[in-house]
């Protein structure tokens, strides 16, 4: 009987909740067949993957749902790729196609004969996803603290119920409103039967997400001890217990970039700039940041940002330096640290070293001695010349 995928050389794969269409490809890049795969039935689901040819491109887009996929795939010896979501989408605008089932996963399997792997997305391993899941779970869980506590002020509000306390969910402001859900509101202004519901409610939710965030604090201490890299980015100025673990999530691995410049375009923290036809010498139009990258690592990075400059020092006199001591600009002053957190981010990670605020200086750099300028000559941490011995003859 003959091997209906003996030509395949390429796969496209339109992804769906329930099912994915298929498209397949010779080495002509000719659609040799089509098919469906149906999500619901694991075992011929399975079965189905199984007669595909090994070491053939699998391309699918990185959106929603990827992940059990392309693990099904790789456990059963397949090579499943991403590629990016907004890339395709420009290329199917280019081409004038509609948007299909059918016409996305042709798109796909189109991918592998292009000149290069400029749509090709990171694929991140299990271990970085649940990481991930972990961190946005979290997060998800902050929203929802700040918005049950928007809600429960809400309900003081519109009741007229007014308080001195600068917190009023600190230990002082709970004891308030515990006392006002014991009494029904004030004696002033009492509470109707809906908002003496909803406030206790309320308060019974905020308790509850408390709980769990407490719980995940408590496990990410307890990996601390466990990982030199959590505890290397907790030493950067600005870098707590919860963003050291949002950056090793949202970064994954830091090989898979080039450079600290690379890291900071992903990031959204490399400015961009409309300059086309301007002379030089004159500033570019429309310096922005980028619009397409994580934005989680952007929000991680600003935070630190903000901490670093509250922690004085030479992030303190970098921020002074561009917002005039704080005066103007604030925003671009918050950018600028976190920019450069980036690359120290990068370092540590990549170099596997502690962070200090006076790093060695690099070999043959001139650095300040006694009011002087001196040429460094040993290797930085070794002792070592800097310039090479000369051969004895």
């Amino acid at each position: 009987m003959k091997d209906p995928y003996a030509n395949v050389t390429a796969v496209g794969m339109d992804v769906h909740y329930r099912f994915t269409t298929v498209t397949m490809r010779d080495a002509n890049a000719r659609v040799v067949r089509r098919e469906r795969l149906d999500h619901r039935d694991d075992s011929a689901l399975r079965r189905k993957l199984k007669q595909w040819p090994a070491g053939v491109p699998i391309v699918l887009e990185a959106s929603f749902g990827w992940a059990w996929l392309t693990d099904l795939m790789l456990e059963l010896g397949l090579r499943p790729q991403l590629s990016n979501c907004w890339k395709l989408k420009q290329m199917r605008k280019a081409r004038g196609w509609a948007k299909t089932n059918k016409k996305d996963a042709d798109l796909l399997s189109l991918l592998p004969f292009e000149a290069g792997d400029w749509w090709k997305v990171w694929m991140a391993p299990p271990a970085v996803r649940d990481r991930r899941e972990r961190m946005r779970h979290r997060s998800s869980l902050v929203a929802m603290q700040t918005g049950t506590k928007n809600r429960i002020s809400g309900v003081l509000h519109r009741h007229g119920i007014l308080h001195e306390f600068t917190d009023l969910f600190g230990v002082g402001g709970r004891r308030f409103l515990v006392e006002l859900c014991r009494a029904g509101g004030t004696e002033e202004r009492p509470f109707s039967v809906g908002a003496w519901t909803s406030l206790q409610s309320l308060l019974s939710l905020l308790d509850h997400v408390r709980w769990q965030l407490a719980g995940i604090a408590r496990e990410l201490r307890g990996q601390l001890d466990r990982s030199p890299l959590a505890r290397r980015l907790d030493g950067i100025p600005g870098i707590g217990l919860i963003l050291a673990y949002t950056l090793m999530a949202e970064i994954g691995q830091i090989e898979r970039f080039e450079s600290h410049r690379a890291l900071a375009s992903y990031s959204l923290l490399a400015p961009i700039a409309n300059d086309t036809g301007d002379p030089d010498g004159k500033p570019p139009l429309g310096r922005r940041l980028g619009q397409r990258g994580n934005r989680t690592l952007k929000w991680a990075f600003i935070e630190a940002a903000h901490g670093a400059v509250r922690s004085g020092g030479k992030w303190r006199r970098l921020f002074d330096s561009v917002t005039e001591g704080g005066r103007r600009n604030r925003t671009r002053g918050y950018i600028k640290v976190a920019r450069e957190l980036v690359k120290v981010v990068y370092v540590v990670w990549s170099k596997q070293m502690d962070y200090t605020d006076t790093p060695p200086a690099r070999p043959g750099r001139r650095v300040r001695s006694r009011g002087k300028s001196v040429l460094r000559d040993t290797r930085s941490g070794t002792g070592q010349p800097y310039r090479p011995m000369a051969a004895v003859r």
